[in-house]
Formats: C-alpha cells, sequence, structure tokens
C-alpha cells in the first residue's frame, strides 16, 4: 500500500490544532484574532469531534479538532475520524492528542477501504509525523491491519481455503518465508483428523488444508502463532439460523490476525523463529459433513466426542495446537473467532483472552491497554471442565449451556502441554463506523501482542 505518513518537513503540511475545553484558550492565542473571530462566527467550540477547517492566505490555513476532557479519555482512536472527511493534502499534528502515536495510527486507519469490488476512492491525506514516532514502525501496522482488513471483508466465494493459502504464500515470498501445506486426504496420512473430518464435506474445490508457514533462524527462540481460518460455517448439520450466518466470512478472522501478526513481526525483524499454523477449512453440508455423536481420534490420541457440528473451530485447532506443541516453543498464541458466549460477555469490541502463564497475562494486559487494543482476562476454570465430559469419549467437543467461552478454551487446553498458551477469541469484526475503525472486517489484539514480542525480542 502506499506510504501515508511522511517524513517531517517533506511539505507544506497543515497544522490540526487538536483542542479541549481546558486547551482552548491557549490555542486561542496561537490562532491569532483573525482566525479567533472565524471559530467564533462559525460557532466552533471544543466539543468532542468537532471539527473546522480553518482559512489559510492561499486555501487551506488549519484544522480545529475538539478532544475529550480530562486525562483518561474514552477514545484514543478520536484522531481517526479526522482522516475521512480532510480535503487532500498533507497534515501536522500542531497540538498533541492525548497519544500522539496512537492518534496518528487511528488517522492513518481511518483511511481504510474496502475496494476489491466497488470502487471507492480514498482521501489522498498524509500525516507528517513528528521525529519522536517510528514512522516505519506505524506503517507496518498499518499495512497489516490493512491485510487482515482484506482478507476478513472478502466473501468466501473469493477467499476460501485455496485463496487463503494463496494469502499466505504471498506473504511469505515478500518476507523470505517458507510455506508448506497439506491438503484434502493427505491430512488423514499425515495424522491431522479433526481439520479433515470438519472441512471434507467441501468438496474438492474447498478442500481442507493445513498451511504452515516458517520464518527466521531456528536457532532464535521459537514462537508459534495459530489461526482458525474457517473460511465460511454454515454451522454443519447444526445449521446456523440466517441470522447468525450472514457474517459468516469472517470465521476466518483468527487466521487473518495471525497473518497480520506475523507481517508485522517479520519486517520488523524481531529475533525469534516464527512458524505460522492455520487450519483453513469450509464448515459445510453434504453427504459427507461430520455429524453429532461421531467420534474422531484427534492428533494428539484424544478422542473427541461430536457434540454439535457448529462448535468446529475448536476441532481444527485442536490439531494444529497438538503439532505446535510438540516443538515445544516459548510461546503459543492462537486466534479464533470462537464463541457467541466472548461476545456476550465482553461484547464486539473487548475479546478475551485465556492463559495459564499470569506473567504473560500481565503483560499482555499492559501492552492491550498502551495499544489501546483491548483484551480482558478470563479464567481457565477448572471445575467446567466436567462440562466437557463424553460417556463414550475422552472428551466432548461443547460444553454446556453457560460458560461457553471457558470450556471452549478448556477443550483447546487439553491439546497444549506448554504453560505459556494464550488463547484469544476475536470478534474480528466491527458493527458500525468508528473513528479509526470504519463498518466491517477488524484486526484484533495483534497490535498488543506486537508491543509484548517487540519488548521481548526486539
Amino acid at each position: 500500500m502506499e506510504p501515508i505518513f511522511v517524513a517531517r518537513g517533506t511539505a507544506e503540511a497543515v497544522p490540526i490544532f487538536f483542542v479541549t475545553a481546558e486547551t482552548y484558550p491557549d490555542i486561542r492565542k496561537r490562532l491569532g484574532g483573525d482566525l479567533c473571530a472565524f471559530a467564533d462566527a462559525a460557532g466552533f467550540a471544543p466539543k468532542t469531534g468537532r471539527q473546522l477547517l480553518l482559512p489559510g492566505k492561499d486555501g487551506l490555513g488549519g484544522v480545529l479538532f475538539g478532544l475529550e476532557s480530562g486525562h483518561e479519555p474514552r477514545n484514543l482512536f478520536l484522531p481517526g475520524r479526522l482522516s475521512r472527511d480532510l480535503p487532500a493534502g498533507s497534515y501536522r499534528f500542531a497540538s498533541e492528542p492525548h497519544d500522539p502515536r496512537l492518534g496518528a495510527i487511528a488517522f492513518a486507519l481511518g483511511l481504510y477501504r474496502f475496494t476489491r469490488y466497488r470502487k471507492s476512492e480514498a482521501p489522498q491525506v498524509k500525516l507528517e509525523l513528528p521525529q519522536s514516532i517510528d514512522g516505519d514502525d506505524l506503517q507496518r501496522i498499518v499495512e497489516a491491519i490493512t491485510l487482515a482488513r482484506d482478507l476478513i471483508n472478502t466473501p468466501a466465494n473469493d477467499m476460501g481455503p485455496a485463496q487463503l493459502e494463496d494469502a499466505a504464500r504471498g506473504l511469505a515470498a515478500r518476507h523470505g518465508a517458507t510455506v508448506r501445506a497439506v491438503v484434502g486426504d493427505d491430512l488423514l496420512a499425515q495424522n491431522f483428523p479433526l481439520i479433515h473430518a470438519v472441512g471434507r464435506a467441501a468438496g474438492a474445490g474447498a478442500a481442507p488444508r493445513l498451511i504452515d508457514m516458517t520464518w527466521g533462524d531456528a536457532a532464535d527462540p521459537r514462537v508459534t502463532l495459530v489461526g482458525k481460518g474457517v473460511c465460511f460455517d454454515t454451522g454443519g448439520l447444526d445449521i446456523k439460523p440466517e441470522s447468525s450466518m450472514l457474517n459468516m466470512k469472517k470465521d476466518m478472522g483468527g487466521a487473518a490476525t495471525a497473518l497480520a501478526l506475523a507481517h508485522m513481526i517479520m519486517a520488523r525483524g524481531l529475533k525469534m523463529r516464527l512458524r505460522v499454523l492455520i487450519p483453513a477449512v469450509e464448515n459445510s453440508i453434504a453427504g459427507a459433513s461430520f455429524r453429532p455423536r461421531d467420534i474422531y481420534t484427534s492428533r494428539k490420541g484424544i478422542t473427541v466426542e461430536i457434540g454439535n457440528t457448529d462448535a468446529e473451530g475448536r476441532l481444527i485447532l485442536a490439531d494444529a495446537l497438538a503439532l505446535a506443541d510438540e516443538e515445544s516453543p516459548e510461546l503459543i498464541a492462537d486466534f479464533a473467532t470462537l464463541t457467541g458466549a466472548a461476545r456476550v460477555a465482553l461484547g464486539p469490541d473487548v475479546p478475551p483472552f485465556f492463559t495459564d502463564d499470569d506473567a504473560l497475562a500481565d503483560e499482555l494486559a499492559r501492552c492491550a491497554a498502551s495499544e489501546n487494543d483491548p483484551l480482558w482476562r478470563l479464567p481457565l476454570w477448572r471445575p467446567y471442565e466436567s462440562m466437557l465430559e463424553s460417556k463414550a469419549a475422552d472428551i466432548n467437543n461443547v460444553g454446556g449451556s453457560q460458560g461457553g467461552a471457558i470450556t471452549a478454551a478448556l477443550f483447546m487446553r487439553r491439546f497444549v502441554t506448554a504453560k505459556s498458551w494464550l488463547h484469544v477469541d476475536l470478534f474480528a469484526w466491527t458493527p458500525s463506523d468508528r473513528p479509526g475503525r470504519p463498518e466491517g472486517g477488524e484486526c484484533q489484539a495483534a497490535r498488543a501482542l506486537y508491543a509484548l514480542l517487540a519488548a521481548r525480542y526486539g
């Protein structure tokens, strides 16, 4: 993508003045009498989200933009509202928003358009960054989130398992990574029975597969990312209702998140040996569909009874997590649009995460807060494991009617021995336009984990 950020002093950048009720008097002194008179005549007040374009000698002379007052603003991405409304040109922050770095990221992300099927001209807007902000790092973050949003927004007719593999291969080629894929019946030959069972009904045109990407020096610390790649989820024989099926193109949001994070890591050149595992399937309905009460022996040897075919994501992740665990990496992190229970508990904006590693949890929570990439820890409450009991197999793939996000995490925990395992239950979607977050596919949790990994391995 074309760079959004420009180096300081490379163009005549229009100043953006961020104002609150407390700071507006000082900003007015900087503006001078004529511009203050113009702002007064236009009825501008320093209220949250209020914007005013100021005249200059040869065109646009500046921009006033109202922010929330106080030291704990609710929305650090509010500057993302600016970039969608400004005329073409280069801009700079003449006064600081609450967090200049996050304001710059939001400014850039607010320009996002999904244009594959309908032409939409994005504003030709650039932002001049202060020298204190690493523009290269911000650009790679914006590129990664754009990648994830594009993948999630692409409908299943153009983003099936094969196309998801193509996306992984394209990213790998860009960074010198290697990719292998285990496809179709080869999944059985190479012991990925759960991935095969979930995806086999889609047929040869959308054959299930395990995408396996590696990058970095084998001698460096090992980190493995696992992303749920259900390219469309009908629910299987336990079919979803229409309202629940409508946005199921986003059920590969975990895979998109893993690829986005991988781009940040590889573009930054972090000192790690990265592995990305994506089980990619369509959960379709056909004569070959897996059925309720079927029992399969997983890669790890744990037998699984199918209590509900709409709980397919945890099945494909189980085989991928078992493979990841075989290498004993320092960290395994999986991302999945897994449960509606997570949305009921925390809504669309705050994904829950699960881990047994308290130090990891504390570090991730700090990074989530500092990056305005919200996450909230939920417990791996072991007494709920009884909900997953099966009379015919080692475990059932669903629990009871309550605590669904926890029981899903507990199910996957059975397939990992590493203590430093992280599971994030994503929504991967913004239901309505917000500053820096247009309606549609969204990349959640990746910036928070990137900050953590950069601190560890940068």
